[in-house]
């Protein structure tokens, strides 16, 4: 199958018990898609098939987070994969696809869906100040 372009931000579905359709981060950077604890809740995704160790960029300290399984649909192609899940609520996205799912699937163009990028890391600014 052919690789398909897509952009920094991209729709998808997070797909267990139920789905629902979220906006979701691409990460080139992120080895292991990863979950908002609440979608995961509501979509009913698992069971916990291991616990894994998340470095981060800028801690010295990596933090352990649950890995489960989930399917997630994005440009039209589904995946059955392991998503870490993490309190992202003080994030902009509450998805980010890694590489696990990238790799292989997608070619990332960073000028694609840039504009909407924008708008949401805006609008969560402009609430944050909000509030």
């Amino acid at each position: 199958m052919p690789k398909k372009i897509i952009g920094l931000v991209e729709k998808v579905k997070i797909i267990g018990n139920s789905e629902k359709e979220s906006l979701a981060l691409i990460d080139t950077g992120a080895k292991l898609t990863s979950v908002d604890i609440k979608l995961a809740a509501e979509t009913g995704i698992g069971p916990v098939t291991r616990i894994t160790k998340i470095k981060s960029a800028s801690k010295d300290v990596g933090t352990r987070r649950p890995v489960l399984e989930a399917t997630i649909e994005i440009a039209g192609r589904r995946f059955n994969t392991e998503v870490n899940i993490q309190d992202r609520s003080h994030m902009t996205f509450p998805v980010l696809i890694g590489r696990n799912i990238l790799t292989g699937n997608f070619l990332v163009d960073a000028g694609k869906n840039r504009e909407i990028f924008k708008q949401v890391a805006m609008k969560k600014k402009m609430l944050s100040e909000y509030e």
